[in-house]
């Protein structure tokens, strides 16, 4: 037994090993090994499949904190209506010296020469365009509302794009679980037949059997985290939207890219629309400003007024404006002004903002990407060279079960590592699409 262990070391070992890198490329000519599969799982014939860009324009469409933010649009648009209303005309009218306690005196002569009556018509005529520059501020308003309304889509976009990343990485982690589960199954059966057969003891075959648990385990894990998220990014995407039983499609593989930091910086100046939003909010400080200005300005109210009395029908004319000796609305005026300060000051706080987050984007993304780099320069592949020689010896004979064991721990938690790596690296690039602020990046 012992010198038949030895011919298989000495010369089966090494053929399997060069049986195994004549069959794959060698490193150097391919840098690139096969995408973990994120869809090998078996589907349900009908089911709802969605790709990454129908999820996000399904989030866009039904997710109900969005349909809940672009209501202010439409109550910033009624406020539009309300600031551009003019005042109401004001009617009046009087009767004086009725003989109400003398009521013998009351009649229709009575009524013609000695009662009084008047009617009369007024009109605020407002100084300052105060309805221009109402209308002009609520204007301004709307446009704040709508970039922060674009901003809250962006950060869903993340949000989405990101979520589906984890479902793929879920089912890429379940593909590669079910996988192992299904190989080492099969080294089970042929570790039972050699038991049956006495090439190995009954610990060791019990080994083997305990080992199972661990894949079934990962399976079940897997399955979990699957099933998980798939149900947060229902409620991202509008939890009545689509059907409980859907799944997503994408191909969860390396996406490189090209660009510096300055063109990205450069793009996300002219992209995000939370700087758009603090940028509309100068505008927005300005307006009210403005309007203030114009509020100190006192109003007109003009009137015309209809007498009848003593048998005479007269018109009299009336105007009235309050004089600005105390109230000229000062504080408002200065408060809006120094809110024209805070804007400015969180235009900048943004500007900033936005440099730094691409910064910090775009240095996640590399380094991450270096990570990635790392396990398709060679270290996948002998993983699974490593795999297959140990499992290649030990189903013969020529190696120990705890190099067996060894090198299938080894292979699948660098697999496993690699997929979390390139869900890692996925994550930092829709990172950083955010960042930007648009999808399609410089």
């Amino acid at each position: 037994m012992r010198l038949r262990r030895l011919y298989y070391l000495i010369f089966l070992v090494p053929l399997c090993f060069f049986g195994v890198a004549g069959a794959q490329s060698p490193t150097a000519q391919n840098p690139s090994p096969p995408a973990p599969q994120a869809h090998t799982l078996a589907q349900k014939p009908g089911a709802v499949i969605i790709s990454l860009d129908d999820a996000i324009q399904m989030a866009l469409q039904h997710n109900h904190n969005l349909l809940a933010a672009r209501t202010g649009i439409e109550q910033n648009q009624a406020a539009e209506i309300t600031a551009n209303l003019r005042p109401n005309p004001v009617i009046s009218g009087d009767s004086q010296f009725l003989p109400i306690l003398q009521p013998s005196q009351f009649s229709a002569d009575y009524l013609d020469t000695t009662a009084q009556f008047d009617l009369g018509l007024s009109y605020l005529f407002e100084r300052g365009k105060k309805r221009q520059h109402r209308l002009q501020a609520a204007k301004d308003q709307t446009a704040v509302t709508r970039a922060q309304v674009a901003d809250t889509e962006r950060s869903l976009t993340f949000n989405v794009a990101s979520q589906f990343i984890n479902v793929e990485l879920a089912e890429s982690t379940l593909a590669l679980a079910t996988e192992d589960l299904k190989s080492f199954q099969n080294t089970v059966d042929i570790g039972e037949a050699r038991y049956k057969a006495g090439d190995i003891g009954e610990g060791d075959l019990l080994k083997i059997k305990l080992q199972m648990l661990q894949f079934q385990q990962d399976v079940s894990t897997a399955k979990l985290a699957r099933v998980q998220g798939l149900s947060d990014l229902r409620q991202l995407l509008g939890y009545e939207s689509i059907v409980a039983d859907y799944d997503v499609a994408g191909s969860f593989d390396y996406q490189p890219v090209k660009g510096n930091l300055e063109d990205f910086q450069a793009k996300a100046l002219q992209s995000r629309p939370d700087l758009q939003a603090a940028r509309l909010g100068v505008a927005a400080a300005n307006s009210q400003h403005d309007l203030q200005k114009a509020i100190g300005k006192r109003d007109v109210t003009g009137q015309v007024s209809y007498s009848h009395l003593s048998d005479i029908n007269n018109l009299s004319f009336f105007g009235q404006m309050e004089l600005p000796i105390f109230d000229r609305n000062q504080g408002e005026i200065a408060r809006t002004g120094f809110a024209i300060s805070q804007a400015q000051e969180q235009e900048k706080f943004a500007n900033g903002q936005v440099l730094t987050d691409v910064r910090d984007a775009f240095e996640n993304l590399r380094t991450n990407d270096q990570v990635v780099g790392l396990y398709r320069s060679g270290y996948l592949d002998e993983a699974q060279q490593s795999r297959d020689i140990s499992e290649y010896a030990y189903k013969r004979g020529a190696a120990s079960l705890l190099d067996f064991l060894d090198a299938e721990r080894s292979y699948r938690s660098t697999q496993l590592a690699y997929r979390q790596a390139l869900a890692s690296y996925l994550l930092a690039l829709e990172q950083l699409r955010e960042a930007v602020g648009t999808r399609s990046l410089p």
